[in-house]
């Protein structure tokens, strides 16, 4: 670890911090700010819901793959750059969905905003890294909280935010309200996070760029999330494309002098492997609940939006103070046990629901699996920084995201798959019961690993 600069600078201010975090809500607000903008922007464009619904995928893929691309920029180029240029991208993206004048041109919209959108968290992680280096001592889990707060406060208020912009504003202000708060951050980072340091002496350089290795795992990674889209009704056909693909990465990426994915050190490196696994498992029950549980509750129970988004205020607040606990322990297990726990609490209430279930234990089953949403999202990223390579944190912190977002994914197609026509009591118990099923082996994954004993 390098000495702190005279002086005793402490480092991680909250100058350094700001910026940051509005460039790392940007991704989770317009995840689902979006939802309540559907209807309107079908109506406008004469599209049905299976086309807007490619609104909401395109940003998934954009993410999956633009997370650990750009991660992997920032660890050769320097964040600072990454930062600034994927907001420069994310008011393109704004600008463009303004002044679409067809479908064609919002999805061209939603996909540059998957990209200039990704490059904030794994540049953020990156920086924390340098500003790391720079005061001679570990980013402090209280900053990762802020963070993981960012994230998953923004991702709460989008629905809200979205509807409000809607109502007064029309559809166009989903894309528009991206424009100044990018431009806000842009503004921040120019002046208050530090200039890349050189990648010399003073820094470990990071990997050089692997284009082809980061052109067939996009490509793969794109195969996969289709036919994960289609459950219900599987592209089987993919299954060769992606077989020869994930072959061919493989190859490669063990033959490239300095690969994208160094699959040698991720062999080695086995506790990175774990936590891309339990962010993945976690993130596919949490949001088979998130966007499952609220249809079950329009379409069996016969809540109205807005009281749906009532019902589920206690997940987003449990969520977002279970962060800002997690970051109070230096323990990396305890809060992930605790974590499955409340899986498990939640997925056995929802094999249980009825249409005539107590609204409080409707309460009570939102909030068993918002608080898990706060303490993975802290300690997985804790964890990330205390098991990866220092050189690369910004593409580990890159395929941490894409593990989210292919459990995200999977979920989409598994509520498809549940529910096929409508929402049903039927189908909610299936989805309950593959949680429960994820949530023991998310169990086993947790409280056998060693790597976990580590304390941040």
């Amino acid at each position: 670890m390098a000495r702190p600069r005279p002086g005793g600078a402490r480092g991680f201010s909250v100058r350094l911090t700001a910026p940051l975090l509005m460039g790392s809500l940007l991704n989770p607000l317009n995840t689902t700010m979006i939802s309540t903008a559907l209807v309107s922007i079908g109506r406008a464009f004469g599209v049905g819901a299976a086309d807007t619904a490619w609104l909401i995928s395109v940003l998934y893929l954009a993410s999956a793959v633009g997370q650990p691309v750009l991660g992997k920029l920032a660890d050769v180029l320097g964040p600072r750059r990454v930062f600034l240029a994927g907001l420069v991208v994310v008011m393109v993206s704004g600008v463009v969905g303004v002044l679409a004048s067809g479908f064609g041109m919002l999805i061209v919209s939603r996909l540059l905003l998957g990209v200039g959108t990704s490059a904030a968290y794994p540049a953020a992680m990156a920086v924390l890294r340098d500003e790391s280096r720079r005061v001679g001592r570990a980013t402090p889990r209280p900053v990762l909280a802020r963070l993981s707060f960012a994230a998953l406060g923004s991702a709460a208020v989008g629905p809200a935010l979205g509807g409000l912009l809607v109502t007064f504003v029309g559809w166009r202000g989903i894309f528009a309200v991206n424009v100044p708060v990018a431009l806000l951050a842009f503004g921040a980072a120019l002046l208050w996070v530090p200039a890349d340091p050189p990648r010399g002496r003073e820094v470990t350089p990071g990997p050089a760029l692997d284009p082809l290795g980061i052109v067939l795992f996009s490509a793969t990674l794109t195969v996969l999330v289709f036919f994960l889209l289609r459950l219900l009704h599987p592209l089987w056909w993919l299954a060769a494309p992606f077989a020869v693909l994930t072959a061919v990465l493989t190859w490669w990426e063990l033959r490239a002098p300095r690969p994208f994915i160094d699959l040698r050190m991720l062999a080695r490196n086995g506790a990175l492997l774990r936590t891309y696994a339990r962010q993945g498992l976690s993130y596919l029950v949490i949001y088979c609940v998130l966007y499952g549980f609220t249809q079950w509750l329009e379409e069996v129970r016969g809540y109205s939006s807005g009281h749906t988004g009532l019902l589920m205020l206690p997940m987003s607040l449990t969520a977002l103070a279970c962060s800002l606990l997690g970051a109070r322990t230096k323990s990396l297990r305890a809060p992930l046990t605790l974590a499955c726990f409340l899986l498990l609490t939640g997925a056995g209430i929802l094999l249980a629901l009825s249409g005539s279930t107590p609204l409080v234990v409707l309460l009570l089953a939102g909030a068993c699996f918002g608080a898990p949403q706060g303490l993975i999202g802290t300690s997985n990223q804790a964890a990330v920084q205390v098991h990866a390579p220092p050189e690369a944190i910004g593409s580990a912190a890159g395929f941490q995201r894409t593990a989210q977002y292919l459990g995200a994914i999977t979920a989409s197609g598994l509520i498809a798959l549940a529910y096929a026509n409508a929402a049903s009591d039927s189908g909610l118990h299936l989805m309950a019961a593959v949680s429960l099923v994820l949530g023991v082996l998310l169990t086993v994954l947790t409280v056998t690993d060693r790597a976990l004993r580590a304390r941040t």
